[in-house]
C-alpha cells in the first residue's frame, strides 16, 4: 500500500466530510457567501491567507527562487506582498468590515459598492461583476494548472486525469457546504502549508550539512545566486543554469515590489475581512495570519527554491523550476510524512480555487441572477443558484487549464494584477477618501482592469498591475473633484463608520 495514496486518500475524504456537514449549516444566501458573518479569529487568519497563497506559494515562488535564487526580484516580490498584506490587515479590514455591515448589510464587493454609493441603477454592480468573473477564470485556471502538476509528479497521472480528480474534489465540498465549507477546509490547509514551508527547508539544509554548506555550494555554483543585485540564467531546454544575467533592472524592482498592491482588490480575500465575527477580533486575526499565515510561510517559500538549487544542483537539474517543493519533499522525508506535506500542496491550490468559485458564483448570482432575472427569489432558491454557478464557473476554467505549457505564476500574477488595478483604488478611495463619486469608481474599475488586459501589447517590462492602479487612482481623483458632492446621505454614512 502506497503511504502517499492513503495520506491523499485520507485528506480528501476529510475535505469532502466538512462539506458534509457544512451542508447542513447552510441556509441563507449570506450563510452560502459569508458565513453569516460569523469566522473567529484563528478561522479568519488562516483562511484569508490560505485562500491568497493558492499553488504558487508552494509551486510558482519556490520555481522562482530555484530558478534566480534571491535575484531577478524574489526577494522584492516577497517584501512587497508582506507589506502589502499587512497594511491591508491594518487599515482595511476594520473599516470594510464596519461600511460593509452598515451599508445595506453588503455580502459581495460589488453589493458595497452599489450601496456605498446608492447607486440606483446597478452599473456599478454590474461592472464589478464582469471583472470579477473574467479574472477568476484565470486565477482559477492557474490553480487547476498546478493541481495537474501535482498529481503528474505524485502519482504519474496524465494531465487531462489529474485536472479532472482536482476539479471534482473542489467541486464537492465547495458545492455542499458554500463559505463555511471552505473557510474551515481553509483553515486546515492553511496550518498544512504554514507546516509544510517551516519543516521542509529546515529538514533538507540539515541533510546538507548546515546552512552554511548550503551558502557555498550557492557561491560555488554562481556568487551571483547570493545577491539581490544580481540576475542568473535558467533554461532547461537550452542547457543554461544559473549563469550570470548582470544587474537587476529598476523596472524589475518596482514590479515586484508592486504585487503588495494588489491586495486591495483581492475580492476572496476582502470577503474574510467581510466575514468575520467583530471587529474586536481582528487585531488577533492580523497577528495570526502576518506572523503565521504570510511571513512564515512566504519566505520559507523562497527558501525552499533556494535550497533546491544547492540540493540537486547544475549536476541534476530540474525540467520544471516549478516542480521543486514536490522534488525536495520526496527526496528528504519518508512516503508517509512526505504525502501530508504534498497534501499541502493540494491545500493551498483547494484553498483558492474554492474561494475564487465563491466569489465568482455569488458575483453571477446576487449581481445578474437577483437583480434582473428573479428578484424575489427566495434564500433557498438563491443558494442553489450559486451551487449551479459554482459548477459552470468551475466548468469554463477546467477548459482553460488545459493549455499545460502555462506555468502557475503567469497566470496568478495577470489575474493579481487584474484584480488589483479594477478594484483596489476603487475600494481605498470608497473607504477612506469621502469626496469619491459613483461615476469616478465605475471609470476605476474599467480603466484599472482594462490596462491590465491590454498592457501586454505595449512590449513592456514594467508589471501590468503599475499602470493599472496609478491610472485607476488618477481617475477616481480627477472625476471626483470634477463631478458633483456625493448626497448628504451618502457623506454622512461615511462619517458614522469612521467614527465606529
Amino acid at each position: 500500500m502506497n503511504p502517499v495514496y492513503v495520506t491523499f486518500g485520507l485528506y480528501l475524504l476529510l475535505l469532502l466530510t466538512v462539506g458534509i456537514i457544512t451542508y447542513r449549516m447552510t441556509h441563507s444566501m449570506s450563510d452560502y457567501v459569508l458565513g453569516g458573518r460569523k469566522l473567529n479569529s484563528w478561522v479568519t487568519a488562516f483562511s484569508a491567507q490560505a485562500s491568497d497563497f493558492s499553488g504558487w506559494l508552494l509551486l510558482g515562488l519556490p520555481g522562482v527562487a530555484y530558478a534566480s535564487s534571491m535575484s531577478e526580484g524574489s526577494l522584492f516580490l516577497a517584501i512587497g506582498l508582506a507589506v502589502g498584506a499587512a497594511f491591508n490587515w491594518h487599515y482595511v479590514a476594520k473599516r470594510l468590515r464596519n461600511y460593509t455591515y452598515t451599508a445595506g448589510d453588503s455580502i459581495t464587493i460589488s453589493e458595497f459598492f452599489e450601496n456605498r454609493f446608492r447607486d440606483q441603477s446597478h452599473l456599478i454592480r454590474i461592472v464589478s461583476a464582469v471583472f470579477i468573473v473574467i479574472f477568476f477564470m484565470f486565477y482559477t485556471s492557474s490553480g487547476l494548472v498546478a493541481g495537474g502538476k501535482l498529481f503528474e509528479t505524485t502519482f504519474g497521472f496524465d494531465y487531462t486525469t489529474a485536472l479532472t480528480i482536482g476539479a471534482l474534489i473542489i467541486f464537492g465540498y465547495t458545492f455542499l457546504g458554500g463559505f463555511i465549507a471552505v473557510s474551515w477546509t481553509d483553515f486546515i490547509q492553511g496550518f498544512l502549508m504554514f507546516l509544510a514551508l517551516l519543516i521542509t527547508p529546515i529538514i533538507a539544509i540539515q541533510q546538507m550539512g548546515g546552512f552554511g554548506e548550503v551558502l557555498a555550494a550557492l557561491g560555488q555554483i554562481n556568487p551571483s545566486l547570493l545577491s539581490i543585485g544580481e540576475t542568473v540564467q535558467f533554461s532547461f531546454s537550452d542547457n543554461i543554469f544559473w549563469e550570470s544575467a548582470g544587474s537587476i533592472s529598476f523596472i524589475a524592482v518596482i514590479s515586484s515590489l508592486a504585487w503588495g498592491l494588489g491586495y486591495f482588490g483581492q475580492p476572496h480575500i476582502l470577503m474574510r475581512f467581510m466575514a468575520i465575527r467583530s471587529v474586536k477580533d481582528i487585531p488577533k486575526s492580523r497577528l495570526i495570519a502576518i506572523i503565521c499565515g504570510l511571513v512564515l510561510p512566504l519566505y520559507g517559500s523562497l527558501l525552499v527554491g533556494t535550497v533546491g538549487i544547492a540540493y540537486f544542483g547544475p549536476e541534476n537539474p530540474l525540467n520544471d523550476p516549478e516542480q521543486v517543493f514536490i522534488e525536495l519533499v520526496q527526496m528528504t522525508f519518508n512516503p508517509w510524512i512526505a504525502g501530508m506535506l504534498l497534501a499541502a500542496v493540494l491545500s493551498a491550490i483547494m484553498s483558492t480555487i474554492d474561494s475564487q468559485l465563491l466569489v465568482s458564483s455569488s458575483a453571477l448570482v446576487e449581481d445578474f441572477y437577483r437583480v434582473f432575472i428573479r428578484k424575489n427569489a427566495s434564500q433557498k432558491e438563491l443558494v442553489w443558484a450559486s451551487r449551479t454557478a459554482v459548477f459552470l464557473i468551475l466548468l469554463i476554467a477546467f477548459v482553460l487549464a488545459f493549455n499545460e505549457n502555462s506555468t502557475v505564476l503567469e497566470l496568478v500574477s495577470y489575474a493579481w494584477a487584474g484584480f488589483g488595478a479594477a478594484f483596489g483604488p476603487g475600494l481605498l478611495f470608497s473607504l477612506f477618501w469621502k469626496r469619491t463619486t459613483m461615476p469616478a469608481v465605475v471609470t476605476s474599475i474599467i480603466l484599472g482592469g482594462g490596462t491590465v488586459l491590454l498592457w501586454g501589447f505595449t512590449g513592456s517590462e514594467l508589471y501590468e498591475l503599475v499602470p493599472g492602479f496609478l491610472l485607476a487612482s488618477l481617475a477616481i481623483v480627477v472625476i471626483s473633484l470634477l463631478g458633483s458632492k456625493p448626497p448628504q446621505e451618502v457623506t454622512d454614512e461615511f462619517e458614522q463608520v469612521k467614527n465606529m
